[in-house]
């Protein structure tokens, strides 16, 4: 799922990875809309609230949503950084240190009303680490499935998806449309578990405000085990040859 690349990586490995951490995505998203009323999955919309409260001369603000924006950046950059020198070093266990980020800012922020119950500050720190881990996550997905696979926002998906879906009116010959069909799929598997996190968040959050920040946890460490257990599986049957 993480470990295959360029000709070994198949469209299940993408399959996968798309499910997962898509579903990872909507928990996030909708743990940052009911806990600190913003988005923490994508920058599009900071754009737009940066410029209006510029306009305003609220710069309190618009530095605030500056920094959102940064932040996602800088966890896109630091998890590149770490995928190329991992490459660099031929390691095939890159996505683990990124993952492993990742799932310590989840545990941090799922406990942060306990640890920092007063700090003045606390919707910045918990929109901004969250937007980086978006960050991270994205980065990832994208190197790893060679840009086929992005898990954090769905604007450009239903424009890839209403394209191919007005090609399928077209294409006649059977290989493109088994090809198109599998990448429809795959699109519509990323936005099901991006709607899906988003509900399971949605209810749960009512009970468990940010500890549902756990349930990612539990998905992320999930998808690192299902992909040691894969690459232990493969060892031994080269070994068994």
């Amino acid at each position: 799922m993480f470990r295959h690349k360029g000709k070994g990586r198949t469209y299940s490995h993408n399959l996968k990875l798309a499910s997962i951490l898509s579903c990872v995505a909507g928990l996030v998203n909708i743990t940052g809309v009911l806990s600190v009323s913003t988005l923490t999955t994508n920058v599009t919309g900071h754009f737009a609230y940066f410029s209006e409260e510029l306009l305003l001369r609220n710069y309190t603000m618009s530095f605030s949503y500056l920094l959102y924006i940064l932040f996602f950046l800088l966890g896109a950059f630091i998890s590149s950084m770490i995928m190329e020198w991992a490459s660099q070093h031929k390691s095939h266990t890159s996505y683990i240190i990124p993952l492993s980020i990742e799932i310590l800012i989840m545990l941090a922020i799922s406990f942060s009303p306990d640890l920092l119950p007063h700090y003045p500050s606390i919707s910045l720190v918990i929109t901004s680490t969250l937007l980086f881990s978006m960050g991270l996550q994205n980065a990832l997905v994208t190197r790893v499935s060679q840009s086929v696979v992005r898990t954090t926002h769905l604007t450009g998906l239903f424009t890839d998806l209403g394209i191919e879906l007005s090609q399928l009116l077209f294409y006649r010959q059977k290989n493109k449309r088994i090809q198109l069909n599998k990448s429809i799929f795959l699109k519509l598997m990323i936005i099901s578990g991006f709607f899906v996190g988003g509900i399971i968040g949605g209810f749960t959050y009512l009970h468990f405000q940010l500890k549902t920040l756990l349930i990612p946890v539990v998905l992320l460490l999930f998808a690192l085990w299902y992909d040691g257990i894969l690459l232990r599986y493969y060892y031994l049957k080269r070994k068994l040859r």
